[in-house]
């Protein structure tokens, strides 16, 4: 247990001590039953990258355990990892939703899992003492292909395995360095069969993709773009693409106390559902605060 919250948690242990003492002399019921259905965790502290996808994520966790009687409080927009790892790592910071595949490569930048599932179980190998996952969500931030609906509706395909059965000619779109990733269209070729072209968009994959220019783009999975133009993320089953799920990375000592409030999120939020709130923050213009109260409510999770 870290040593920040084996302090916070002795302080409040001494208070609900003398409280118990003092219960105990003027009533014959249990000393220890408050009757209020508070927890016992403490105050929770939730943490965000300075990101705002990641701050709603962030915000609904902490909206979710207040709902549930937990005491929260809100440190968001900390930085990158090199900056709220550690303060999860010390204790001061004690949830913090993060994304499976590039937190695996932090920790195991040698690991060869790509798929959601292999990434998940070595990430949880991984992690350091102290720190460990719930349940990964559906809902994923990494990079995807991406066709038009008018493309996969010709076409019939939703997945990149369906790709191999077409008899025409496929550019593919992207930053520069695509063009030699190990998930550009040498990637393409050794997991699907698939030969393409290359066309380098950078800045404007979307805009070209939507003008008909390039057939596929190299999309970010919650990219609010994907649903204001109307794209569709195509389906990777043979792991070309790192799988990087949401995920809550928390403190283990309170892992348990929290895991059945957060995991019901976890399990609510898809991918498309995630696109969706990133609308609501870019075009809609709502708080984060205003879009995860909406969000729990929709889902029955308020």
């Amino acid at each position: 247990m870290s040593t920040a919250r084996t302090g916070r948690l002795a302080a409040i242990g001494a208070i609900a001590a003398s409280a118990a003492l003092v219960l105990a002399g003027c009533s014959t019921g249990d000393p220890l039953d408050s009757g209020d259905g508070s927890n016992d965790a403490g105050t929770i502290v939730v943490g965000s990258q300075a990101y705002y996808s990641n701050e709603i994520i962030a915000e609904i966790y902490a909206q979710a355990l207040e709902g549930a009687g937990f005491d929260v409080e809100r440190n968001f927009n900390i930085g990158q990892r090199d900056a709220y790892l550690p303060a999860l790592e010390s204790g001061e910071v004690d949830l913090f939703p993060e994304y499976t595949g590039n937190l695996l490569q932090f920790y195991d930048p040698e690991t060869e899992a790509t798929t959601s599932d292999d990434v998940y179980a070595a990430l949880k190998d991984a992690l350091p003492d102290g720190l460990t996952v719930l349940d990964q969500s559906p809902a994923t931030d990494q990079d995807s292909y991406n066709v038009t609906s008018a493309f996969a509706d010709e076409y019939e395909v939703n997945s990149l395995a369906d790709l191999a059965a077409l008899d025409i000619p496929l550019t593919i779109g992207g930053p520069p360095e695509l063009e030699e990733r190990p998930y550009g269209p040498s990637g393409l070729e050794s997991k699907y069969g698939l030969t393409v072209s290359f066309e380098a968009t950078g800045d404007t994959t979307v805009e070209d993709l939507v003008a008909g220019t390039i057939d596929m783009g190299n999309v970010y999975s919650a990219d609010p773009r994907i649903q204001t133009e109307g794209l569709v993320t195509l389906a990777d089953p043979e792991g070309l693409f790192l799988a990087s799920n949401v995920v809550p990375l928390v403190n283990a000592d309170i892992a348990d106390e929290v895991a059945d409030v957060i995991n019901a999120v976890s399990a609510a939020l898809t991918p498309q559902g995630l696109v969706a709130l990133n609308v609501q923050s870019t075009v809609d213009e709502m708080s984060s605060a205003d879009i995860a109260s909406k969000w729990l409510s929709d889902q029955g999770l308020a």
